[in-house]
């Protein structure tokens, strides 16, 4: 017993004392009780009932101990459990009797009864009691608060079970509530990382009274939005929406937390308009200025940092489809036009919050649009403003000393044309887009296409991007005289065909062929056949080469590409031919001399018989279709040009293709190619005549009596045959 202090007797039976009595070392009263050793078998079962079991009606055992002559049982004062539920039951309800208990002293002595008693049965029921008094008068906690400091409640909160959670979540909405210690609740940030953390909680109720004291604190302090958001809020809120969808049988749990969220989702929506108002009165008041003033500066620093609520929120599924509007558009483009002015040098605001959070502000904000141009559907109803008030800006930033900039706002560029152009079929020569691209961006395409890597790529994306979709852009790059500028860009990063630079140009190169409305003339006069030839032998060369599997992927798409390429030049070259052939056996007079310059400019292609003719065998059947159609029209409008279409290796190649292929059509295709080969070349018949795997593969499909669907493959099989004497 020499643990505990004895104070005055408070009961008696006829062998048993009761005392009040201490712990030392704490203030936790309890109960005492003395009694004769003769009744050690009832202590002896009453300990072993007690001793384990925790209940509210049910007086809590601790401990017990023996002296010579006594057993001392240690157990709970009942007495303050008591007051405190008397305290309670009766504010429960609002009537006189509860009245008589709002005191001074009442709130600090239930903290105390909360703090300092070992039964959470006690502690409930105190904070409960505290709670409900509360309702009545706030400065019942208002006491506790001045008394023991916020820290120490805040402390509380966050170790506390989640009963007593919900109850002082209950507290700090009563006080937010009636504005009492407002200004220092909405400025302590320990308080709202307290409470955030709470939405981890696995109680609803706990989660929305949460969502309830943020949305008082939010109300009365804007800037603690930002803390939030860096807290996760936004990813708390998208949880709990998902949780609480319209549709779904909710609990009345559910349907609590449903309402707390909507009430915080609604304001902070209704937020962020005010948060831009700002960001654009701070950058407004020092336009144009070099040195702005203190209060300038201040305003600066207050408001720039606020940038990234606005990137928390267009990146939340929840808050984008509510606050990406034709407004919010115009803003962020004033903004952009700021931004404009202080990359130009012609506002410094980095004297007043410092280059990092500068170069920072300017980051969050491009970051912000990138995210929403992930979504077109928010751009649909506005491609006007998009056009008249954020693109501008944009291609003012291409001239960025800012690399980092430069970079950016060209993918930007690109990404969004790309929609605005696929959104809108046509674009007609009075387009406010055609005309900023062809007055303000294209005009700096010289000085950009020949910077360092990675600055021509994305310049070479934003083409690709414009030309995808709609001829009206292919037709805007040849009148800029871009096209010579392509062939240098192309001379310039030859070397490595399969980097970004390259990529491009290749895919560009291939939406200008595949234009319907493309000057295929102005294309083959400024160099298009040589280039193509360079770039076509060195990305076959790769295909082929079985060593260099790290590249095959992209040189494969590079080869499709190409292909597609190769394959609309030439079906333009025959087009160009066979109408000029018509015109001359009609006598209409047709411009041959134009088909025989053309045909002149295009032999350079009949190289590339030798490299067309190994892809056939090619495990991507699309690779084989347009490698055939494009040695047919070759060998349709050259015959044998080239002297080693029918090499051993492209012999054999043709004899495995003969004997492997089953469709009628590709055997056709295959034959006929050979059959225009040898027949306008006498040094391919030679070749064929000394190939004995092809003249085998031949012989297959040439005996008589063939279905009728390979009646033609084999008269095309026997005719080559006889021409080679067989």
């Amino acid at each position: 017993m020499e643990n505990f202090i004895l104070y005055e007797e408070i009961g008696r039976g006829s062998k048993t004392v009761v005392y009040k009595g201490r712990r030392k070392g704490t203030i936790n009263f309890v109960a005492i009780l003395c009694t004769d050793k003769c009744k050690r078998p009832e202590i002896t079962n009453w300990v072993r009932l007690t001793h384990e079991i925790t209940h509210k009606n049910i007086v809590t055992f601790h401990e017990w101990y023996e002296t010579s002559n006594h057993l001392w049982l240690v157990e709970e004062r009942v007495v303050n459990h008591m007051a405190a539920k008397i305290i309670e039951n009766v504010c429960t309800t609002f009537s006189a009797q509860a009245q008589g208990f709002i005191t001074g002293e009442i709130g600090p002595v239930l903290w105390y009864l909360f703090k300092h008693s070992t039964v959470d049965s006690l502690r409930i029921t105190a904070i409960s009691a505290l709670c409900r008094i509360t309702r009545h008068s706030p400065t019942a906690f208002q006491n506790v608060i001045e008394k023991v400091g916020l820290n120490s409640v805040i402390n509380s909160l966050a170790s506390a079970i989640c009963k007593v959670q919900q109850y002082m979540l209950t507290l700090f909405t009563a006080m937010l509530s009636r504005g009492i210690h407002l200004q220092r609740l909405i400025q302590e940030k320990d308080f709202v990382s307290t409470i955030i953390r709470l939405l981890d909680s696995p109680s609803t109720s706990i989660r929305a009274k949460a969502f309830l004291v943020l949305l008082y604190i939010l109300i009365h302090n804007h800037e603690m939005l930002l803390l939030s958001c860096q807290a996760r809020l936004v990813m708390y809120i998208e949880r709990d929406s998902r949780k609480t969808t319209p549709g779904k049988e909710q609990q009345s749990g559910n349907e609590y937390l449903s309402k707390c969220l909507d009430l915080l989702i609604r304001h902070i929506v209704q937020e962020l308009p005010r948060i831009l108002g700002d960001v654009l009165n701070a950058l407004a008041n020092v336009s144009g200025r070099k040195h702005p003033s203190t209060v300038q500066a201040k305003q600066l620093k207050m408001c720039l940092p606020l940038m990234p609520i606005v990137l928390h929120l267009v990146t939340s599924q929840v808050f984008r489809p509510q606050v990406v509007t034709e407004e919010f558009l115009f803003s962020y483009g004033s903004i952009l036009s700021h931004i404009k002015s202080v990359d130009a040098g012609e506002t410094n605001i980095d004297g007043a919050v410092g280059l990092m959070a500068s170069e920072e502000f300017i980051k969050i904000t491009l970051s912000t649009f990138e995210a929403i141009i992930q979504y077109p559907v928010l751009l649909k109803d506005c491609c006007s403003t998009v056009v008249d008030y954020i693109l501008p800006p944009l291609v003012s930033l291409v001239r960025s000393q800012n690399v980092e900039w430069r970079l950016f706002s060209l993918r930007l560029l690109s990404e969004t044309t790309s929609l605005l152009v696929h959104q809108e079929a046509s674009v007609d020569s009075d387009s406010d887009l055609l005309a900023l691209i062809r007055d303000v961006l294209l005009p700096q395409y010289e000085h950009i296409l020949t910077e360092p890597d990675p600055v021509p790529a994305y310049a070479l994306k934003l083409l690709v991007a414009m030309t995808e979709h709609n001829p009206t852009f292919t037709r805007l790059v040849e009148e800029s005289k871009l096209i010579s500028l392509i062939f240098e860009v192309i001379l310039e990063h030859q070397e490595n065909i399969l980097g970004n630079t390259m990529q491009s140009v290749i895919a560009l190169l291939n939406n200008l062929v595949a234009c319907k409305d493309s000057n295929m003339k102005l294309l083959y006069e400024q160099g298009l056949v040589r280039h193509v030839c360079n770039l076509f032998t060195e990305t076959v060369t790769l295909c082929l080469d079985a060593d260099n599997r790290n590249s095959n992927e992209t040189a494969a798409a590079l080869l499709c590409s190409l292909l597609d390429i190769l394959h609309g030049m030439l079906t333009y070259t025959s087009s160009v031919v066979r109408l000029a052939l018509q015109a001359q056996k009609s006598g209409s007079g047709g411009d041959t001399q134009a088909a025989e310059d053309l045909l002149l400019l295009s032999k350079p292609l009949t190289d590339l018989i030798s490299l067309l003719i190994p892809l056939l065998p090619n495990e991507d059947p699309e690779v084989f279709e347009v490698s055939s159609k494009c040695l047919s029209i070759l060998v349709q409008l050259y015959g044998g040009e080239n002297p080693e279409s029918l090499s051993p290796e492209n012999a054999e190649n043709f004899a495995d293709l003969l004997t492997v292929k089953e469709d009628p059509k590709e055997q056709k295709l295959l034959l006929r190619i050979l059959r225009r080969m040898i027949t306008s070349n006498e040094k391919h018949l030679e070749s064929l005549k000394n190939a004995g795997g092809l003249l085998q593969a031949l012989g297959r499909l040439a005996p008589a009596g063939g279905s009728s669907a390979d009646s033609t493959v084999a008269s095309l099989a026997q005719e080559i045959l006889q021409a080679a004497g067989r």
